[in-house]
This record gives C-alpha cells, sequence and structure tokens, in this order.
C-alpha cells in the first residue's frame, strides 16, 4: 500500500539529478567549480535583468491579490479554524523561510557593501556606509517574501479549497498546463523544483556550518577545521532529521517557537546592552533610504557597464541577482510549507502576514545585528572588515559578538539559534520534497520518505564546503535558480484562473437553481 504512495518516478528523476551533479563535483572538484562560474557569467550577463523584473512583478502582483476580492478567500471550509495560533504560525513562517542565512549576512553584508558599494559610489565613503545599512533590508524585504507567498495560494486554494489530496508544484499548475501536468512536463517541473531547493538549500547549509564551528572554536577551542564543520553539518542533518520525522506538530512547530524566543532574548540583550540610539537611528534612516529607492533599487542592472566612461561594479549581478535566484530557489518550498501551515486562514491573511512577517523579522535582525556590528567598524571598537578580509566572515561575526558583556552566554545562544535556524528550514524543506514525491498526502508524509530527503539536503553543502569560496555558493544558487524563473508566474497565473474558473461555475449553477 505504501509503495503505491510514492510517486517513484519523480522520486527516482530528483535522485537521479541530485546524483549526476554531485558525483562529477566529488571527483573534479576544481573542474566543477570553472564548469559552475562558466554557467553563472551566462545567467546573470544575459538574464540578470529578468531576475530583478520578475521579483518586481511578483510583488506588485501579490500586492493586487491581497487587496483585491481574491484576498477573501478562506483555505477551507466558512468554519474551518485555524490549524496553528498566529504566533506559531509566523514563527513557523519566519524560520523556515530564512534560516541560518540571517545570522551570517544579518551581522556582516554590509561590510561587503561599504567596501564594494553599488551605483558607483567609492568604496569606504559616507555614502557608502549609508547604502550598506540599507540594501540588506531590500534584498531580505518584501520582494524576497514577496516570492515565498506566490506558490502558497495555488496550493492553498487547491488543498484546502478543493480538497486536493496531491502537494505538488505541478499540480499547483494544473490550471495553466492542463494535461501536459500529466506528462513529463510536470514531472519536469517537480524534479527541478526539487533539485533546486537541494541546491540552492545547500548553499545555506555550506554558509551555516563554518559559524557553528567558530562559535564552538571560540567557546571551547575546537578546532575550526573542515572536519569539524563536516561533523557539524552531520550533527544538525540528525536534528532536523528527527524533527521531520517527528511531523509539523511535534516537530516543526515546537522547534520554530523555541527558536523564535531564542532569537528575540538575543536581539533584545544586544539592543539594550549595544549603541541603542545608533541602532534605532541608523535603522530608521535605512528603511527611510530603501523605501524613497525602492523602485531603482529593483531594477538597476547598470546598462552603461559596457560604455568607456562608466566602471562596472558587478554589484546588481553579484548581490541583488544573486538574492532573487536565492529566494527563487527557496520559494516553490517555501510556498509549500505556507500553504500547509495556513489552514483556516484567508488568501489576506497570508499574503500580508508572510510579507510583514517576514519582512519585519528581518528589519529587526538587519537593523539590530548590522548596526551593532557597523557601530563597532566605525567607533574603533572592533575591525570588523579587517578580521573579514584576513580570517574570513565567519571569525569576523563571532567577533562581533566578543565585544558584548556575557559574550560567552551570547554566542552560546548564537551557536544554538544557528544551529535550530538550520533545523528549522531543512526540516520543513525535507517534509515538502517528501510531499512533492508523494502520489497522494493524508495527513503528512510517510515518516521513512521525510527522513530519506533531510539526509538528502546534506549532501551538496559537503561538497559546496569543500570546494569553497562566497562566489561559488552564489553561483550555485543563480545557476540553481534559473530553471525555476518561469515557475513563479505560471504558479500566480493558474491561482488566478483557477478561482476565476470556480467562482464562474459557482455563479452558473446559482442561475440554473434559481
Amino acid at each position: 500500500m505504501k509503495k503505491e504512495i510514492i510517486d517513484w518516478k519523480t522520486f527516482g528523476g530528483a535522485l537521479a539529478l541530485l546524483l549526476f551533479v554531485a558525483l562529477p563535483l566529488i571527483v573534479f572538484p576544481e573542474q566543477g567549480k570553472e564548469v559552475v562560474l562558466a554557467a553563472n557569467e551566462i545567467v546573470t550577463q544575459k538574464l540578470g535583468f529578468l531576475f530583478l523584473s520578475v521579483g518586481l512583478i511578483m510583488l506588485l502582483f501579490l500586492l493586487f491579490v491581497g487587496v483585491s476580492r481574491y484576498g477573501d478567500i478562506k483555505l477551507g471550509d466558512p468554519d474551518t479554524k485555524h490549524e496553528f495560533k498566529t504566533g506559531s504560525w509566523a514563527a513557523m513562517l519566519f524560520t523556515s523561510g530564512i534560516g541560518t542565512g540571517i545570522l551570517y549576512w544579518g551581522v556582516i553584508e554590509w561590510a561587503y557593501y561599504y567596501e564594494g558599494p553599488p551605483f558607483g559610489v567609492e568604496p569606504g565613503s559616507k555614502e557608502a556606509i549609508q547604502w550598506a545599512s540599507t540594501y540588506g533590508f531590500f534584498h531580505w524585504g518584501p520582494i524576497a517574501w514577496a516570492m515565498f507567498a506566490i506558490p502558497a495560494l495555488p496550493i492553498g486554494y487547491m488543498f484546502f479549497v478543493k480538497k486536493t489530496d496531491v502537494f505538488k508544484i505541478s499540480e499547483a499548475c494544473r490550471p495553466v498546463l492542463g494535461k501536459y501536468t500529466d506528462t513529463w512536463i510536470g514531472r519536469l517541473i517537480d524534479i527541478l523544483f526539487m533539485f533546486g531547493l537541494l541546491g540552492g538549500g545547500g548553499t545555506g547549509l555550506a554558509l551555516s556550518a563554518p559559524i557553528i564551528s567558530a562559535g564552538l572554536n571560540n567557546l571551547i577551542g575546537i578546532p575550526d577545521t573542515m572536519t569539524t564543520k563536516s561533523v557539524i553539518l552531520l550533527f544538525c542533518t540528525l536534528i532536523f532529521g528527527f524533527s521531520a520525522y517527528s511531523g509539523l506538530q511535534k516537530g516543526i512547530r515546537v522547534l520554530s517557537d523555541i527558536n523564535l524566543w531564542l532569537a528575540f532574548i538575543l536581539l533584545i540583550f544586544i539592543f539594550a546592552v549595544g549603541p541603542t540610539t545608533f541602532i534605532t537611528e541608523s535603522t530608521g534612516t535605512a528603511i527611510g533610504r530603501m523605501m524613497d529607492n525602492f523602485f531603482l533599487m529593483s531594477l538597476w542592472s547598470e546598462p552603461f557597464n559596457d560604455l568607456a566612461s562608466f566602471t562596472r561594479t558587478g554589484f546588481p549581478e553579484g548581490w541583488t541577482v544573486f538574492y532573487w535566484a536565492w529566494w527563487i530557489v527557496y520559494a516553490p518550498f517555501v510556498g509549500l510549507f505556507i500553504a500547509r501551515i495556513s489552514k483556516g486562514r484567508t488568501i489576506r491573511q497570508v499574503v500580508f502576514g508572510t510579507i510583514v512577517f517576514g519582512s519585519l523579522g528581518t528589519i529587526l535582525f538587519f537593523g539590530i545585528l548590522g548596526n551593532y556590528s557597523m557601530y563597532l567598524e566605525l567607533s574603533g571598537q572592533y575591525p570588523v572588515i579587517e578580521t573579514l578580509n584576513n580570517h574570513g566572515a565567519p571569525a569576523a561575526i563571532i567577533g562581533t559578538l566578543t565585544e558584548l558583556p556575557l559574550s560567552a552566554m551570547a554566542i552560546i545562544v548564537f551557536v544554538l539559534l544557528a544551529t535550530i535556524f538550520l533545523s528549522t528550514t531543512y526540516d520543513s524543506g525535507s517534509y515538502v520534497i517528501a510531499s512533492v514525491v508523494q502520489k497522494h498526502v493524508e495527513g503528512e508524509p510517510l515518516k521513512w520518505n521525510r527522513l530519506f530527503w533531510a539526509l538528502a539536503l546534506s549532501v551538496l553543502p559537503m561538497i559546496f564546503m569543500n570546494m569553497g569560496g562566497l562566489t561559488t555558493l552564489q553561483t550555485i544558487s543563480i545557476v540553481g535558480g534559473f530553471p525555476l524563473l518561469i515557475i513563479l508566474p505560471i504558479l500566480g497565473w493558474s491561482f488566478i484562473k483557477m478561482v476565476n474558473e470556480d467562482r464562474e461555475k459557482k455563479e452558473k449553477e446559482e442561475k440554473k437553481a434559481s
């Protein structure tokens, strides 16, 4: 009976694609790195503006859905109650969408922008620091969360309104694809989604283990080596594997709640004992600058970089396109997960809950962690940029925490947060992948299926860590996200088409009845 539940063609296709990519990278790491960088060059130089425009279009589309009559639709029957309380729902939504990456980039991202600012601004200048404090809010803000919310609309509608027991991206595209959903086209969409998650998700894991390793090295002197990072990755895999095996209520919800409380404790502590006035004022100023330049930042792509009088910075390709590709990679999985936990909520609640809770969460992290780190650099208390350049980002991140009172406790909480953030993102990821490779989902995916994909998620990050380099990791996300670029618009179109068809059908039935 259980064997019939699994869609073995999709399961095997995704696994085969994973092995097809992973094995050559293991055997030929240097050549594999060159191939990945070459693919990145093609995608970013020729198609970078496509990533930028799709991101803005998705946000505008989602806002339209939220304020229109579509927002009134409830995911479930009229008397359906929320499956999760709003606090737990917001916690799962936020932690599934950002992972440990927000701890990594929240502390240190401004430093990269300060040294390599956008718009041809002079590195290290006053204007550079203003843009440096702004771009983190933009890259992790409304457009990112809009991309996450798009897949939640058709999936949630199909699962809770139309009572479909198929939990696949291809099924959500059925209103547009029609009969082709049941052919190789539909299966290819599911496989590409899974591969994109495995590849892009691997980037997040590969960035996370070094932070935990650096923290343990500072606390108890464990050598910060590749072996240590690999053991940490294996340990985290076991944690989120157990959580995914336990299911939504016992595993993922509990971890998300714990994580949210730990995060609030750490952020409140840093805000209280750190440069409170500087954090408050710089955060407010950065938000204002982002709002004032939102459309410019959304579509800036250095169109004049080939002219002799202009210097090409590579900023939009290296950062904004990277982030949009990363969010696109995560979008189907986070959207599927948001849909799964949003039973009983309206489309409007899903839309604005995702954008508002998600953006507010990232504002807190970047505003407090990033501006605290920036203050240490500008005031001369700690050489953040020098440490970053000479010893790497993990050392710089942990170094900023050592400047806090009770620094050992702060680092312990930070390491715990990094571990649990890692777990909450990837246990929800394995949960969703397991759902996709099943023909039907009754309640929750099979336990062994969830556990298998939790373990599979750790394969590529192990390889990526050995390949090394931030540029390589960014590149892998961009290349992995490209095949999914067209899927988001199809999902949005599917939702509108599906709702309109059901409404027309209902109106015809009401006319016949009268």
